[in-house]
């Protein structure tokens, strides 16, 4: 039997869905919705494709309480560049969660990915961070270094933000775009370290393989969210971090033991504590996240189904003639 099915383009997207508090309280949602139970999530499905200097992941996850559940291909070939293309593309299929039918194909090119992945950002400050933060700070330089400040300013607004990242011109790119659009003092800094102590709160945005910020520079009164490590193999936290912080949190602790910052802490030995609470259980209440002013904290996003799920939910309800009809 035919159904209709909505089909709606990157455009579409970015005209109807912006970064606000209501997709923010939308991620969180979800991450109370791991925390409860009765969510089927998988493991991630992720091709590592060194040939072609690429990757695909793939996740879903079905939430109690939600009309549909979303199937999302992330691919992400990084020499595309080299010839005009962009280096990450994707889409989401959302399915009704009562009869399996699908009810929109969202082709984002990943826009809705970075949009649930700057909102956890948020989620993870709105929880873990002091409820003072007068600087904060960024590493990295990106797409995500861009939403991931803009997200943290909606429940943490800051006054001063510092930049740091390997290209001076990224950085200082950056930081100037960051510093109009929140109407906050910007600047560029070179040292890393000394962004981390002038910081209340800093989030990490990079794919790399080696720590970017180290255990010694943990300071009273710091939280940091880590959002680059979404494969096995990448870290940005210095594994002595998690143990030196008063709280360390995961958004999923099976997905953070293969491909966060769990995973080299595991490794080198260093994790001799219990299971560290989810994101979803600290939002709860059932499970300990900052207890004083004081507290060093840390929030590790691998980035979760549950998240792709929500977002994608979110605009099927919230902008249901976004895009185009069409007949199955």
């Amino acid at each position: 039997m035919a159904h209709d099915i909505r089909i709606v383009t990157e455009a579409d997207l970015r005209a109807a869905v912006a970064l606000d508090l209501g997709v923010v309280d939308v991620i969180e949602r979800a991450f109370a919705a791991l925390a409860a139970g009765g969510v089927v999530m998988p493991p991630i499905l992720s091709m590592d494709l060194p040939e072609a200097n690429g990757e695909v992941d793939v996740k879903t996850a079905f939430l109690p309480g939600f009309d549909g559940f979303a199937i999302k291909v992330s691919p992400g070939f990084f020499d595309n560049p080299a010839i005009g293309l962009p280096s990450l593309n994707g889409l989401m299929i959302l399915f009704s969660a009562t009869t399996g039918l699908v009810k929109a194909l969202y082709l984002d090119n990943g826009y809705l990915t970075d949009l649930r992945t700057a909102a956890a950002g948020a989620v993870a400050a709105r929880h873990l961070a002091p409820e003072q933060v007068e600087t904060a700070g960024v590493i990295g330089t990106g797409v995500q270094a861009r939403l991931q400040m803009r997200a943290a300013y909606l429940v943490r607004p800051f006054r001063r933000l510092l930049v740091h990242g390997r290209d001076p011109g990224k950085a200082a790119a950056c930081a100037a775009e960051l510093g109009q659009a929140l109407d906050v003092e910007a600047e560029v800094t070179t040292d890393p370290a000394g962004l981390v102590a002038q910081s209340q709160l800093v989030v990490t945005t990079t794919p790399a393989r080696e720590p970017v910020l180290r255990a010694e520079w943990l300071h009273p009164g710091l939280h940091v969210t880590a959002m680059g490590s979404d494969q096995p193999g990448k870290t940005e936290i210095d594994p002595a971090a998690l143990i030196a912080a008063d709280a360390y949190v995961c958004d999923r602790v099976s997905q953070c033991e293969t491909n966060g910052e769990l995973e080299a802490a595991l490794a080198a030995g260093l994790w001799d504590r219990d299971t560290p609470p989810e994101l979803g259980a600290v939002i709860a209440g059932t499970r300990p996240g900052r207890t004083a002013p004081d507290d060093v904290t840390i929030c590790d996003l691998t980035g979760t189904g549950a998240q792709d799920t929500a977002i994608a939910s979110h605009v099927f309800a919230s902008h249901p003639e976004a895009g185009t009809l069409i007949r199955a």
